[in-house]
């Protein structure tokens, strides 16, 4: 343990040298690089102190929170200064043993000042950044509107508007109200049916004690149904007893009911429209260990036609292509969350990158496979990282065809 502090100390201690290098090539004044000293030193002894600090048995997100913000915003920004810095120094140490023989310079300060100058104005903009993901990014919900053709879809059901949303992790929000904008928008499309993909919490089930008015909001005409995701299981925490985490479980469920959510538990509902039927499935979190396989899509499929059209809720997209797809049951729609799009990446039209892709290979959007499609959202709220960079939170909305 002791190793491995002097270690990063040491990886810290590197990384600032190089750091003040660049400032010292850019100015000369004394307060600024005073300055610079002090700000680091603070920032420093912050993030040892959350670190130390840290224990698996908090319910609360905040400090790992504090510790994740500090990282992004003033420690990896550096790690791509450095690196602008490092180029100078290849070329410089090329340079130099070219001289050797040849007499050439190898020192050439314009090209430093140059560099440094780039390094240090990326990791500004990566800064800030991350800066605005925390402090607006999270808030920037959007509507995504999707067209889906499903098989022997009854023609009662033709234009029939599902919302879903997935991955509210409540315990992330202080104050409910910043987001009753997302809440408007959900209403404003007038859904027939809303859909919940799991993760209502982070850790306990009373993070969403609070947030019970706004969700109650959420109007749909044939309902709002849910299931769970891994982390409404309360697993990142410690308890006293199972009984005390069977009973955290129980309550989670009774506050989403009194928000007007049907838990689905490995079962189904039926909606019904001139005498024509529409199949919602909901299993329990079924994921790659070490996540829970909890979820039985064959008890989801009792008593339902294998002609029947058919949504699945199924919280981690990976049950799709490790189960779902090449099920005899039929599946034609399953509807995902999970990998919240690392709430960093590239989301444009044509363009779309985010690390959490090589993790999960189906990680945002519409996929389609062996004649069965998945639909991942990319989250409501944030986890870890309190911001969003480039991935938006997002509100979906189905039309069926």
């Amino acid at each position: 343990m002791q190793r491995n502090f002097f270690i990063i100390a040491a990886l810290f201690l590197f990384l600032e040298v190089y750091i003040y290098q660049a400032i010292r090539t850019l100015t000369d004044n004394f307060w600024l690089r005073t300055g610079y000293w002090a700000a680091s030193l603070i920032i420093y002894g912050i993030f040892a102190y959350e670190i130390s600090h840290f224990n698996r048995a908090e319910r609360s997100m905040m400090r790992a929170q504090i510790m994740i913000s500090l990282f992004l915003v003033f420690i990896l920004p550096k790690v791509f200064i450095v690196l602008f810095l490092l180029i100078d120094d290849i070329f410089r140490t090329g340079s130099y043993l070219i001289g050797l023989t040849r007499q050439t310079e190898h020192f050439f300060p314009e090209r430093r000042k140059f560099l440094s100058l780039a390094g240090l104005g990326l990791g500004g903009i990566l800064s800030a950044l991350f800066i605005d993901g925390i402090t607006f990014g999270r808030y920037r919900h959007r509507v995504r509107k999707v067209k889906v053709k499903l098989a022997n879809l009854p023609k009662s059901f033709r234009g029939y508007k599902i919302i879903q949303i997935s991955d509210v992790h409540s315990g992330s929000f202080s104050d409910p109200g910043k987001l009753q904008h997302a809440i408007d928008l959900i209403n404003e499309q007038q859904p027939d049916l809303v859909l919940f993909t799991g993760d209502m919490v982070n850790n306990v089930a009373d993070e969403f004690k609070p947030f019970i008015p706004l969700f109650s909001q959420i109007k749909a005409r044939d309902g709002k149904l849910s299931v769970l995701g891994n982390h409404d299981y309360a697993d990142y925490v410690e308890w006293a007893s199972a009984e005390a985490k069977r009973q955290n479980l129980d309550t989670l469920i009774g506050y989403e009911k009194q928000a007007g959510f049907d838990m689905l538990r490995n079962e189904h509902r039926i909606i019904e429209k001139n005498g024509e039927k529409l199949y919602i499935l909901g299993v329990e979190n079924w994921g790659l260990k070490p996540f829970p396989q909890f979820g039985r899509l064959d008890d989801a499929l009792k008593g339902v036609p294998e002609s029947a059209t058919k949504i699945l809720m199924s919280h981690d997209p990976t049950h799709f292509d490790y189960v779902v797809k090449k099920h005899p049951g039929n599946v034609h729609l399953t509807l995902s969350g999970h990998t919240h799009g690392m709430q960093f990446g590239l989301d444009l039209k044509n363009v779309r990158w985010s690390p959490v892709q090589y993790r999960y290979p189906k990680w945002a959007d519409l996929y389609e496979s062996e004649g069965k499609m998945l639909y991942v959202n990319r989250g409501f709220g944030v986890l870890g990282y309190p911001g969003r960079v480039g991935v938006l939170p997002e509100i979906t909305l189905f039309e069926l065809a």
